[in-house]
Protein backbone atom coordinates (compact mmCIF):
# COMPACT_ATOMS: atom_id res chain seq x y z
CA UNK A 1 0.00 0.00 0.00
CA UNK A 2 1.47 3.39 -0.94
CA UNK A 3 2.20 5.77 1.89
CA UNK A 4 -0.04 8.75 2.51
CA UNK A 5 2.85 10.96 1.42
CA UNK A 6 3.17 9.26 -1.97
CA UNK A 7 -0.61 9.22 -2.44
CA UNK A 8 -0.78 12.95 -1.85
CA UNK A 9 2.16 13.70 -4.16
CA UNK A 10 0.67 11.56 -6.91
CA UNK A 11 -2.74 13.23 -6.56
CA UNK A 12 -1.11 16.67 -6.72
CA UNK A 13 0.96 15.77 -9.77
CA UNK A 14 -2.03 14.27 -11.59
CA UNK A 15 -4.13 17.38 -10.92
CA UNK A 16 -1.34 19.70 -12.06
CA UNK A 17 -0.93 17.68 -15.28
CA UNK A 18 -4.69 17.87 -15.88
CA UNK A 19 -4.54 21.64 -15.42
CA UNK A 20 -1.60 22.01 -17.82
CA UNK A 21 -3.57 20.12 -20.50
CA UNK A 22 -6.84 22.03 -19.94
CA UNK A 23 -7.12 24.53 -22.78
CA UNK A 24 -10.27 26.14 -21.38
CA UNK A 25 -8.72 26.76 -17.95
CA UNK A 26 -5.55 28.10 -19.55
CA UNK A 27 -7.67 30.45 -21.65
CA UNK A 28 -9.36 31.76 -18.49
CA UNK A 29 -5.98 32.34 -16.84
CA UNK A 30 -4.68 34.10 -19.96
CA UNK A 31 -7.76 36.35 -19.95
CA UNK A 32 -7.20 37.16 -16.28
CA UNK A 33 -3.59 38.12 -16.95
CA UNK A 34 -4.58 40.34 -19.86
CA UNK A 35 -7.27 42.04 -17.75
CA UNK A 36 -4.88 42.64 -14.85
CA UNK A 37 -2.17 44.04 -17.14
CA UNK A 38 -4.67 46.42 -18.76
CA UNK A 39 -5.92 47.64 -15.37
CA UNK A 40 -2.42 48.17 -14.01
CA UNK A 41 -1.31 50.00 -17.18
CA UNK A 42 -4.29 52.34 -16.73
CA UNK A 43 -3.26 53.16 -13.14
CA UNK A 44 -5.68 50.80 -11.41
CA UNK A 45 -4.99 48.32 -8.65
CA UNK A 46 -5.74 44.80 -7.46
CA UNK A 47 -7.59 44.05 -4.24
CA UNK A 48 -7.20 40.39 -3.20
CA UNK A 49 -8.93 38.36 -0.49
CA UNK A 50 -9.59 34.85 0.80
CA UNK A 51 -10.22 32.92 4.01
CA UNK A 52 -7.85 30.63 5.90
CA UNK A 53 -5.25 29.17 3.55
CA UNK A 54 -6.76 31.24 0.75
CA UNK A 55 -6.11 34.39 2.82
CA UNK A 56 -2.45 33.41 2.86
CA UNK A 57 -2.58 32.84 -0.90
CA UNK A 58 -4.06 36.32 -1.43
CA UNK A 59 -1.30 37.87 0.69
CA UNK A 60 1.40 35.83 -1.07
CA UNK A 61 0.30 36.94 -4.54
CA UNK A 62 -0.22 40.58 -3.51
CA UNK A 63 3.32 40.61 -2.13
CA UNK A 64 4.76 39.33 -5.38
CA UNK A 65 2.88 41.93 -7.44
CA UNK A 66 4.35 44.68 -5.27
CA UNK A 67 7.81 43.10 -5.05
CA UNK A 68 8.59 40.76 -7.97
CA UNK A 69 8.26 37.23 -9.29
CA UNK A 70 10.70 36.50 -12.11
CA UNK A 71 12.88 39.62 -12.42
CA UNK A 72 13.47 43.11 -11.06
CA UNK A 73 10.84 45.55 -12.29
CA UNK A 74 8.67 48.43 -11.13
CA UNK A 75 6.21 47.58 -8.33
CA UNK A 76 2.62 46.76 -9.29
CA UNK A 77 -0.34 48.04 -7.25
CA UNK A 78 -1.86 45.19 -5.23
CA UNK A 79 -3.28 44.95 -1.73
CA UNK A 80 -4.51 41.93 0.23
CA UNK A 81 -7.66 42.75 2.21
CA UNK A 82 -6.67 40.15 4.82
CA UNK A 83 -3.72 42.16 6.16
CA UNK A 84 -5.34 44.30 8.87
CA UNK A 85 -6.55 42.57 12.01
CA UNK A 86 -8.17 45.76 13.33
CA UNK A 87 -10.12 46.34 10.08
CA UNK A 88 -11.24 42.70 9.85
CA UNK A 89 -12.34 42.53 13.46
CA UNK A 90 -14.02 45.97 13.48
CA UNK A 91 -16.00 45.21 10.32
CA UNK A 92 -16.78 41.68 11.51
CA UNK A 93 -17.96 42.94 14.90
CA UNK A 94 -19.97 45.88 13.56
CA UNK A 95 -21.37 44.46 10.31
CA UNK A 96 -20.85 40.68 10.42
CA UNK A 97 -18.12 38.49 8.97
CA UNK A 98 -19.80 38.34 5.56
CA UNK A 99 -19.06 42.08 5.16
CA UNK A 100 -15.37 42.17 6.13
CA UNK A 101 -14.13 42.36 2.52
CA UNK A 102 -17.06 44.26 1.00
CA UNK A 103 -16.49 47.15 3.43
CA UNK A 104 -12.88 47.35 2.32
CA UNK A 105 -13.81 47.17 -1.37
CA UNK A 106 -16.26 50.04 -0.76
CA UNK A 107 -13.51 52.05 0.93
CA UNK A 108 -10.62 51.30 -1.43
CA UNK A 109 -12.02 50.09 -4.75
CA UNK A 110 -12.50 52.40 -7.71
CA UNK A 111 -14.00 52.10 -11.16
CA UNK A 112 -11.51 50.17 -13.28
CA UNK A 113 -9.83 48.31 -10.39
CA UNK A 114 -9.85 44.52 -9.96
CA UNK A 115 -11.13 42.40 -7.07
CA UNK A 116 -9.57 38.91 -6.96
CA UNK A 117 -11.15 36.39 -4.60
CA UNK A 118 -9.67 33.01 -3.62
CA UNK A 119 -12.11 30.36 -2.32
CA UNK A 120 -11.56 26.61 -2.24
CA UNK A 121 -15.32 25.96 -2.33
CA UNK A 122 -16.38 29.04 -4.28
CA UNK A 123 -19.09 29.59 -1.64
CA UNK A 124 -17.50 32.04 0.80
CA UNK A 125 -20.18 34.59 1.68
CA UNK A 126 -17.68 37.36 2.35
CA UNK A 127 -16.12 36.93 -1.11
CA UNK A 128 -19.53 36.91 -2.77
CA UNK A 129 -20.46 40.15 -1.00
CA UNK A 130 -17.10 41.68 -1.93
CA UNK A 131 -17.63 40.66 -5.55
CA UNK A 132 -20.99 42.42 -5.57
CA UNK A 133 -19.47 45.52 -3.95
CA UNK A 134 -16.77 45.47 -6.64
CA UNK A 135 -19.36 45.26 -9.43
CA UNK A 136 -21.25 48.16 -7.83
CA UNK A 137 -18.07 50.24 -8.26
CA UNK A 138 -17.38 49.26 -11.84
CA UNK A 139 -14.56 46.89 -10.92
CA UNK A 140 -13.70 43.64 -12.68
CA UNK A 141 -13.99 40.50 -10.54
CA UNK A 142 -11.66 37.52 -10.79
CA UNK A 143 -12.34 34.32 -8.88
CA UNK A 144 -10.27 31.26 -8.04
CA UNK A 145 -12.39 28.32 -6.87
CA UNK A 146 -12.55 24.53 -6.89
CA UNK A 147 -13.92 22.14 -9.49
CA UNK A 148 -17.50 23.43 -10.01
CA UNK A 149 -16.87 27.05 -8.98
CA UNK A 150 -19.58 27.00 -6.29
CA UNK A 151 -21.64 30.16 -5.93
CA UNK A 152 -18.87 32.23 -7.57
CA UNK A 153 -19.86 30.68 -10.92
CA UNK A 154 -21.87 33.21 -12.86
CA UNK A 155 -21.20 35.97 -10.32
CA UNK A 156 -17.55 36.72 -11.14
CA UNK A 157 -16.42 38.12 -14.48
CA UNK A 158 -13.61 35.55 -14.83
CA UNK A 159 -13.56 32.32 -12.82
CA UNK A 160 -10.74 29.79 -12.69
CA UNK A 161 -11.81 26.36 -11.43
CA UNK A 162 -8.97 24.21 -10.13
CA UNK A 163 -9.52 20.64 -11.43
CA UNK A 164 -9.76 18.87 -8.06
CA UNK A 165 -12.31 18.30 -5.31
CA UNK A 166 -9.61 18.02 -2.60
CA UNK A 167 -9.22 21.33 -0.74
CA UNK A 168 -5.47 21.02 -0.29
CA UNK A 169 -4.92 20.28 -3.98
CA UNK A 170 -7.23 23.14 -5.00
CA UNK A 171 -5.11 25.51 -2.91
CA UNK A 172 -1.89 24.15 -4.44
CA UNK A 173 -3.27 24.64 -7.95
CA UNK A 174 -4.44 28.14 -7.05
CA UNK A 175 -0.88 29.08 -6.20
CA UNK A 176 0.52 27.47 -9.36
CA UNK A 177 -2.10 29.24 -11.49
CA UNK A 178 -1.70 32.60 -9.71
CA UNK A 179 2.07 32.47 -10.26
CA UNK A 180 1.44 31.71 -13.94
CA UNK A 181 -0.91 34.70 -14.19
CA UNK A 182 1.62 36.99 -12.52
CA UNK A 183 4.41 35.71 -14.77
CA UNK A 184 2.30 36.57 -17.81
CA UNK A 185 1.48 40.03 -16.40
CA UNK A 186 5.17 40.72 -15.80
CA UNK A 187 6.02 39.65 -19.33
CA UNK A 188 3.18 41.70 -20.85
CA UNK A 189 4.13 44.84 -18.95
CA UNK A 190 7.91 44.58 -18.91
CA UNK A 191 8.81 42.59 -22.03
CA UNK A 192 11.43 45.20 -22.94
CA UNK A 193 13.08 45.17 -19.52
CA UNK A 194 12.40 45.82 -15.86
CA UNK A 195 10.99 49.35 -16.41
Amino acid sequence: MPSLLLTHLAMSAESAARLAADGEANGVLHGMAAQIAAVLRAGGKLLLAGNGGSAADAQHIAAEFVSRLLFDRAPLAALALTESGPILTACGNDYGFASVFARQVAALGRDGDVFWGFSTSGNSANLLEAGQAAHDRGMTTLGFAGRDGGAMAGRFDHLFRAPSSHAQVVQQLHMVAAHAVLAEVEHAMFADGPG
